[in-house]
């Protein structure tokens, strides 16, 4: 089979140079013909040529107008254009150039010369399509590429929260505190903090944050138990002096727990909002707290937050020690601790949402 050959269409209103064109350009090409551009645009209805071939000086429309419309029309404005023209004037070839036209040749024209220019340009025009289907494909692709590198991204994130919540219950189980205040505490900040952005506080210091990875690290804020024996943890009643003091230990080894994680990762912002929760939570706004006894806003905003949400979920739990008490009496509790025990700014930003903690 015979390759197909490309269509050229020939736009000159005298009959001559219409002939001429065919004599020249048929054995390579084949050829359609219009006297006028009005003609043409009726053939470009059902017909799409490779190139066209453009007089200027016709009736009824000249070829700079007829440009104008090809590439005003989403159709045909990709066609290329060459200008054969009697017009030897050099501000006529830029006009013509600057509308669009691909190349500007005057009559007379050396057939030979014509034949190449036109193998130059649809060459070129070739190959202008070929990369542009290539950018396509490799859109595509690259498209492709990145919705598989995010949906394994989002299962490597579903695997390491799965694995830091089932690391933090263990933790939790030790003492008989189930794993539900690991959610309890995660949504109890996702409040306050929503809280926090409508109130407009803390602005400063919140950011830049971000808040998927803060809620995941506050998973591991008491990871430090792990440490804690469990005649501790697991003691019926109230602990003495001797006892306490042990207990306190664990913000210290969550702390050092996780500085180790670190040398082992890259993963920085996660460890770093998880390091300040297991470090601060237990800090006092009156500076009584534990371990460093750090004072009002020397304490993180995150370990002053996590101190409130902490307690109160503790407060309202049933512990080995103690029966849980309601949720009046906790937020009478936090209530009372503020400027003492907790930031009163945070306190009253918890007095606002209590009932969505209830």
């Amino acid at each position: 089979m015979a390759d197909e050959k490309d269509l050229i269409l020939l736009v000159d209103d005298n009959p001559t140079n219409l002939r001429l064109g065919i004599n020249v350009l048929q054995e390579k090409y084949d050829i359609a013909t219009a006297p006028s551009a009005v003609k043409m645009f009726s053939i470009l209805e059902n017909n799409c040529p490779a190139m066209i071939l453009l007089d200027i000086d016709m009736p009824g429309m000249s070829g700079y107008d007829a440009i104008k419309l090809l590439k005003g029309k989403p159709e045909t404005k990709d066609i290329p254009v060459i200008f054969v023209t009697a017009r030897i004037d050099y501000d006529d070839e830029l006009h013509g150039l600057t509308l669009g036209a691909i190349d500007y040749i005057t009559k007379p024209f050396q057939p030979s010369l014509l034949l190449k220019r036109i193998e130059v340009h649809l060459l070129v025009e070739a190959q202008r399509n070929t990369l542009e289907k290539q950018a396509i494909e490799l859109k595509g692709f690259n498209e492709n590429l990145q919705r598989m590198v995010k949906d394994k991204t989002q299962d490597v994130l579903d695997l390491q929260n799965a694995l830091l919540k089932t690391m933090a219950e263990m933790v939790e189980y030790r003492d008989y505190v189930t794993g539900g205040h690991i959610e309890r505490t995660q949504q109890g900040i996702k409040i306050l903090l929503e809280e926090i952005d409508r109130s407009e506080l803390f602005q400063e210091e919140t950011k830049g944050w971000d808040t998927d990875l803060l809620l995941q690290s506050s998973q591991l804020h008491d990871v430090g138990k792990i440490s804690i024996s469990d005649l501790i943890l697991k003691k019926p009643g109230k602990l003495d002096d001797e006892e306490f003091t042990e207990m306190k230990k664990h913000v210290v080894s969550g702390e050092q727990i996780i500085k180790k994680i670190g040398t082992m990762t890259k993963e920085s912002d996660f460890l770093k909002y998880a390091e300040i929760f297991a470090a601060s939570h237990h800090e006092r706004w009156d500076g009584t707290g534990y371990p460093r006894g750090l004072k009002e806003n020397d304490i993180p905003l995150l370990g002053r937050i996590m101190a409130i949400v902490d307690v109160y979920d503790a407060l309202t739990s049933v512990r080995p020690y103690k029966k849980a008490f309601s949720h009046e009496e906790a937020v009478n509790i936090i209530t009372e601790g503020s400027g003492k025990q907790f930031d009163p700014l945070l306190v009253d930003v918890f007095l606002r949402i209590a009932e969505q903690l209830r």
